[in-house]
Formats: C-alpha cells, sequence, structure tokens
C-alpha cells in the first residue's frame, strides 16, 4: 500500500512539475513575441529645406581642402536646384544649417561625395517665399515591409528598411506620416498578413490605435545576387485597406555597404510617388473606414440630449436621496436597483464574446453595430482564440440591449452591467 501511494505521489509531482514548466515556457514565448532588440523610434520631423543627391568632385592641395571646396560648392548647387535668385556664396552660406553626407569619398588631394544641403526654412523663406506650400495630408500610417529571401519583414525585429523610414525627414513634405516605432506590442500588431486583410473593422481599429486615417504600404523586395555582390531592389508602392498599386522602381547597390544608401534614396522617391499621388486626389482618406456612427438627425439629436439632462437630474436626484437627513436618524437612502434609463439616453455597457479567428472577431463587431439602438461601439482588448471585449453605447438599458442581440441571433447571458455573447 506504502509502495501504490509512492507512485501516486511521484506521478503528481511529475504532473505538477511538468505544469509548472510548460506555464513557464509559455511565459518565455509570450515575452519574447514582444521582447528582443526591435524598435527604432522616428527622428523629429523639421520643416527645413533638404535639398538630397547634389554630386561633387573637387581636387585641392590636401583632402581637407578638397572638401571644404566642395561643400561650398554643393551648397551652390543645391540653392541653384531650388531655383532660387542669384545671391553671392558667403550669403547662400549664411542659410545653411547642415550638411548631410549621403555618400563620400577623401583621398590626399580630392573629395568625391552625394551630399544633401539644409537650407534653414524662416530664413531663405525671403528669398524662395512660401509658393507651392500646400496644406499636409491626413495622417497616414506607414507600414515599411521587407521580402527578402521568401519571408516578409516588417517590425518583428529591426531591419534597413524600417531603419530607412525611421530616419527620414519628412517635415517638408505634403504627406503627414505616422511612423510607428515597432517596439513591444506593436510588432504583433502591425505585420504584413495585416496588409492582406480587407475588413474595414480591423483597419479601423488599427487607425484609431495610431491616429491616421489611413495606411501607406512602401514594399522593398531585395535580391542578394551573391554573397558580398551587388543587392537588386524592387520597389512597390501600395495604399488603403485594399492593398491598392501605385507605383514601382527598381534600385541596385553595388554591395552590402551601398545597401542603407540604396534605401535612403527609396525612400525619397516614395515620398515624391506619394506627394504626386496625393496631389491627383489618389491619396485620400478611404470612406468605408469611418465604420463610426456618423451625425444624428437633428430631431433625434435633440431627443439624445434631452434624455441625458433628465438622466442627469436623476442622478442629482439619487445622490441627493443618499444623504443621510434628520428625518432619516443620518441612515442613508437605499438607492433604486436595476432602474432603467430613461428613454431616448444612452449608456455605455461591457460585451464580452468568443473571436476564434479573425472573421468571427470582424463579422461579431459589425452585427453588434448593426443592432438596433447601438450608437457606437469600442474594442478594448482583443483575443483572437479567445475572449475578446469590446464597449456599447446604447439607447436604453442592458435588457433592452441583450433582446436586441438575441434577435441578432446571438446567444446572450446577461450580467448586471455586462453581456456575454456566443454564436
Amino acid at each position: 500500500m506504502g509502495t501504490k501511494i509512492s507512485s501516486i505521489g511521484r506521478t503528481r509531482l511529475a504532473i505538477i512539475a511538468t505544469g509548472l514548466a510548460l506555464a513557464g515556457g509559455a511565459g518565455w514565448l509570450a515575452h519574447a513575441q514582444v521582447g528582443g532588440d526591435r524598435g527604432i523610434a522616428a527622428v523629429a520631423a523639421s520643416r527645413d529645406i533638404q535639398v538630397s543627391d547634389i554630386e561633387v568632385d573637387v581636387s585641392a592641395d590636401s583632402g581637407v581642402e578638397a572638401r571644404e571646396k566642395a561643400w561650398a560648392e554643393a551648397q551652390v548647387k543645391a540653392w541653384e536646384k531650388l531655383e532660387g535668385p542669384d545671391l553671392p556664396e558667403s550669403r547662400i552660406a549664411g542659410l545653411v544649417s547642415a550638411i548631410v553626407i549621403e555618400r563620400e569619398r577623401l583621398g590626399p588631394k580630392r573629395y568625391v561625395a552625394t551630399l544633401g544641403v539644409i537650407f534653414d526654412r524662416q530664413r531663405a523663406s525671403a528669398y524662395l517665399g512660401e509658393e507651392g506650400v500646400g496644406a499636409r495630408s491626413a495622417p497616414m500610417l506607414v507600414m515599411p515591409v521587407t521580402v527578402s529571401g521568401g519571408t516578409q519583414l516588417m517590425f518583428e525585429q529591426r531591419n534597413p528598411w524600417q531603419r530607412a523610414w525611421a530616419e527620414f525627414q519628412a517635415g517638408q513634405s505634403r504627406v503627414n506620416y505616422v511612423r510607428p516605432q515597432g517596439s513591444g506590442g506593436e510588432s504583433l500588431l502591425l505585420t504584413y498578413g495585416q496588409t492582406t486583410r480587407r475588413s474595414r473593422v480591423w483597419w479601423s481599429n488599427i487607425l484609431d490605435e495610431f491616429g491616421a486615417a489611413d495606411v501607406l504600404i512602401p514594399i522593398a523586395r531585395l535580391r542578394y545576387t551573391y554573397p558580398g555582390g551587388p543587392i537588386e531592389g524592387t520597389f512597390t508602392a501600395r495604399h488603403g485597406p485594399d492593398n491598392a498599386f501605385l507605383d514601382s522602381f527598381t534600385m541596385t547597390a553595388d554591395g552590402p555597404d551601398q545597401l542603407d544608401a540604396m534605401l535612403q534614396r527609396a525612400v525619397r522617391r516614395f515620398d515624391m510617388t506619394f506627394q504626386v499621388a496625393l496631389a491627383s486626389g489618389t491619396i485620400k482618406p478611404d470612406p468605408t473606414l469611418n465604420v463610426k456612427t456618423g451625425d444624428l438627425n437633428p430631431a433625434i439629436q435633440r431627443l439624445v440630449d434631452l434624455g441625458r439632462r433628465l438622466r442627469a437630474q436623476d442622478e442629482a436626484q439619487a445622490v441627493a436621496a443618499a444623504e443621510p437627513t434628520e428625518a432619516s436618524g443620518g441612515a442613508i437612502s437605499a438607492a433604486p436597483i436595476n432602474r432603467p434609463p430613461p428613454e431616448g439616453s444612452v449608456a455605455l455597457y461591457t460585451v464580452q464574446f468568443a473571436s476564434p479567428d479573425a472573421a468571427a472577431f470582424g463579422a461579431i463587431l459589425a452585427d453588434v453595430r448593426g443592432t438596433p439602438g447601438v450608437r457606437s461601439t469600442g474594442v478594448r482588448s482583443t483575443a483572437i482564440g479567445g475572449t475578446s471585449v469590446m464597449t456599447v453605447s446604447y439607447s436604453g438599458s442592458i435588457g433592452g440591449l441583450a433582446d436586441a442581440l438575441r434577435a441578432r441571433g446571438f446567444t446572450v447571458q446577461q450580467g448586471a452591467t455586462a453581456l456575454l455573447i456566443s454564436r
């Protein structure tokens, strides 16, 4: 008998140990999904005027002197590229706030480089004016995709294409870019798979999370010819929740050490593409992404406002009734329980629902939004394969909301202030 008990005890200990190991492993996997070396913060946007791709090739008595002359020459070339008025070199130099070295080679008596020149907008605008400066676009979420070696990479780990977009100086662009950092949960939310989804509910929730109105998808498809050899890049610009094609172009880097420079040039090319599409009206917020309730009819709005005022009066009366009085001998009156809100008022309720997959998640959100009496909904937590939570703004009591959802085909379990629904 003692041997039998000892065997059972060992079995239980083994089960407990296995469970602890699995729990620890699950915790490690959950941390690994959002941990690690990821996330690149975007540089602060500046409204200064930047002119890129200025080629210089200058010889002098020394390499340092050649570089100084080349920088002065680049400033003049950049000013001419802006079609600025004729000014002496010293005056142009006074308008420059920075020189950006895109690529350079310094010899004993020669300097060959590709430079960028940044002019201070406040000083340069006195000569250039503000012509051509138009209003910026609505906020556009940027989702840079790298396709290489049969894999699609976005924010799962740091990569050169993500860094090129993070370091792009977008202050003078007419496109208002929203550039995610890609750290933490952002790497789980923003993936290549999201670009293939068409559910407006999914897209609306993601765009709301980042305060954006629409999405831009710059794709870099990189092909490494051989280790250490040229890298061929095919770049495709796409836009919107339907992944609509805008433009495509190719570039080549001579080797891995030239990859970053090629990607920086590609980002500027993408920016030009997006600005042209913006000017032509191709890039604009997709109205189908506005899944929220629109403006109410003025007559209905007056009824809603009236209901809110009545509810505020009832709440004030309930507070006053709960205060101890001399007549009650200092006792607190009991507030009414389960009293339905006044007709026409709007209350906020919590609704939990099973979401086994993305299709079910989107379908349930859409069905709840389409339920009569529902004014708006908001997702509090998303758990694909588990139970998600939303908030529902409903014109009526929680019992009325439960009945309305049952009429839509849901199985409803009602609590005091929350519902659990399923199909």
